[in-house]
This record gives structure tokens, C-alpha cells and sequence, in this order.
């Protein structure tokens, strides 16, 4: 397999997951450059990544390691624009979400982009093994028909994009309804480790119903900062006709006066007396896999796995024909229905999303 020769726009936090799978995975992505703001910043990635970098877009594409993708992880109102740049010069995009900061950017940017072809957005949530797995048992057949989804893990257009991955639905009208709620939380961890907090202060939680039309239906939760709090846990429900997926809990109709449950079980090396080192080999549900690592020796966190499917899919799509790994359209709908979650919360009435020209 040819390796995908790739360049980064921006140095952030966010940016070094695509280094590091570059990093761990030469065979499968070279990383060509960093785009970055300034000299100092760019000596200091040049030292931590080992990568060259540059001041402009324009400089990152006159390299003679051109990159066949770039990623824009840039701040919000920053990534139209250099998506706009990047697909003028004939490049593929993979920008991070959201890929614009609000409605209007996002129908500007669509105009703009949604025709060319290049675009992808680097949702990544969809490509996490756990929820690759949920889905595996949703094709499978054994819910049924599924019909609605619970998120309490991550926020608005990342679980709006979860959301219609695990139904299935594509990107058509809405409404949606929610409410804002204040509590007292302890927040013990945050981005940069344990914050040596003691007692709780107030967090706002957001409530929200998506009516997806048909029948489908998602519920939202999600409090301020859950992404790094241990004290609130994922919880994600797939339901369908004939059962339904309760986190890794699965319960199915399995035929007359019987119904079963079974459980996901995770499968990873490196446990007692096994050797090979501290990895996931796979995901279960009794003899059925649902999910095997092709990455096996980084030792990658779920979230850095799916970064590294995000690339190989991108690759898949750039160098073998494969299906667009997040195409634009997806991630502008997702952000749509993100920001109709706040817009409902804010003003206390219902929302309701047009089918959009993205559709």
C-alpha cells in the first residue's frame, strides 16, 4: 500500500493526533509539513513532531514533497478559509470540524466548495472501535429496524453526527427542542490532567430531542466539559424494533418467547502473563467480531484509533477508489443540527431545520 503523503494546517492540540499516527504508522502516512503562524512556533514543532514546517499554504504545496491531503485544524472562523484555498489550488481537504463557524458560514461555504468533490470533514467520532462495534450490531439485523438514539458522551455536532451514523439517516429536516439546566458538579480532570478541585460548582447540562421524521428520534445530554470528566460516563442506546444496544449491553428478540442479552466483550493484549503488550485486539459479541484493530502495535487510545481510520479511509478514497470517508455534506448537516440544539435551548421553542441544500 502506498503511504498517504499528508500536511497539516495549524499546531494544535488536535493536530498532534494526525502526527502521531503519521508517526507510529510510516507504512501507511508521511507527514510532509506543518503549516504554522509563526518561526518560533514552527521551531517548536520542529523539534517535538520532527517534521519540517512552513508559514503559508501556498509554501506547504511548493514543497517538493507535495502532500496529496491536507488537514486544516485551524480555529473555527479560520478553516472556510483556508478550505477555500486549498480546493483553488486542486488539493483534498480534510478540515476539522466544524468546517465553519455558523449557518451562515456553512451555506457560504457550501456554495463555495460543496461541488468540488475534495472536501472531507474529520469527524471522528463515527470511526471510534466502540461505536464501529454498536453499528456492526445494528447491520447485523439484531435490533431491528433502529428507530432512536441516546448520546451522553460528546457535544452537538459530534453527537449529531453519531446520531445519524448509528441510525443511519442522512441529512434531511428536523426539529428539535431543548432546555438548559444548571447543577453543582465536581470537576476533577480537565484537558490538561487533574485539576485538584474539592468541591463541585455549577455546570450546565443541555436536554435535547431531535425529531429526525419517520419515526426516528435521538435524545442529547450533555454537561459542560463531560469530556473529561470521570464522574459523568458515556452513555449511548441504539433502539430498534426487535432490541436494542444499552452502552455494551446488547438484547435482541431471538425468536419465540425468547429474548436474549449479551455483552460486547473487548478484547486486548497485554494482561497478566500475555506479552505482547498493552493493546485492543478486537470487539465481540459471542462468536461474532465486530471490530478487529488493523493497528495493531501503536498501543492507540480508542480516540487516537480513530484518527488513524479517518486517514486510512482518506487514503482508501484518494488512492484506491473507496467510498468518501466524511464527505462536506455530512459535516455541515451535523453542525446544522448542533447549532439548532443551542438556538432551541436559548430561546425555549422548537427549531425546526429545512431540508437543506446539501441534501
Amino acid at each position: 500500500m502506498t503511504a498517504l503523503p499528508f500536511g497539516i494546517v495549524g499546531s494544535g492540540w488536535r493536530s498532534g493526533f494526525f502526527a502521531r499516527a503519521a508517526r507510529a504508522l510510516p507504512e501507511l502516512f508521511t507527514l510532509t509539513g506543518v503549516v504554522t503562524r509563526t518561526a518560533e512556533r514552527g521551531a517548536q514543532v520542529e523539534r517535538e513532531w520532527g517534521v519540517p514546517t512552513v508559514r503559508s499554504i501556498a509554501e506547504l504545496l511548493a514543497a517538493p514533497d507535495r502532500p496529496e491531503l491536507v488537514v486544516v485544524s485551524v480555529p473555527w472562523p479560520v478553516t472556510p478559509e483556508a478550505t477555500r484555498e486549498l480546493v483553488a489550488a486542486g488539493v483534498p481537504v480534510l478540515a476539522e470540524t466544524p468546517p465553519a463557524p455558523d449557518v451562515a458560514g456553512l451555506e457560504s461555504l457550501w456554495a463555495d466548495v460543496g461541488a468540488s468533490g475534495l472536501v472531507q470533514v474529520a469527524e471522528h467520532s463515527v470511526f471510534m472501535p466502540a461505536h464501529q462495534a454498536r453499528r456492526a450490531v445494528v447491520d447485523a439485523g439484531l435490533v431491528g429496524e433502529p428507530t432512536s438514539v441516546q448520546v451522553s458522551s460528546t457535544h452537538l455536532y459530534h453527537a449529531v453526527g453519531l446520531v445519524r451514523y448509528l441510525l443511519g439517516v442522512g441529512r434531511g429536516a428536523a426539529v428539535v427542542r431543548a432546555q438548559r439546566f444548571t447543577a453543582p458538579l465536581l470537576q476533577p480532570v480537565g484537558r490538561e490532567g487533574w485539576t485538584g478541585a474539592t468541591e463541585p460548582t455549577p455546570a450546565g447540562t443541555i436536554l435535547a430531542t431531535l425529531d429526525l421524521g419517520e419515526g426516528r428520534s435521538a435524545l442529547y445530554d450533555f454537561t459542560d466539559d463531560q469530556w473529561y470528566n470521570p464522574l459523568r460516563t458515556n452513555r449511548i442506546v441504539v433502539r430498534g424494533s426487535h432490541g436494542e444496544v444499552v452502552g455494551d449491553d446488547v438484547t435482541w428478540w431471538g425468536g419465540e418467547r425468547t429474548v436474549l442479552t449479551s455483552r460486547v466483550h473487548r478484547r486486548t493484549s497485554g494482561v497478566e502473563q500475555d506479552l505482547d503488550g498493552f493493546d485492543l485486539t478486537h470487539l465481540s459479541l459471542g462468536e461474532r467480531v465486530l471490530y478487529r484493530n488493523p493497528f495493531v502495535g501503536t498501543r492507540f487510545a480508542d480516540d487516537e484509533l480513530a484518527v488513524a481510520h479517518l486517514l486510512a479511509a482518506c487514503s482508501s478514497w484518494l488512492h484506491d477508489g473507496g467510498p468518501e470517508p466524511y464527505p462536506l455534506a455530512d459535516g455541515i448537516h451535523d453542525h446544522r443540527l448542533g447549532l439548532a440544539i443551542g438556538e432551541a435551548a436559548d430561546s425555549g421553542e422548537a427549531v425546526t431545520v429545512p431540508t437543506p441544500p446539501w441534501a
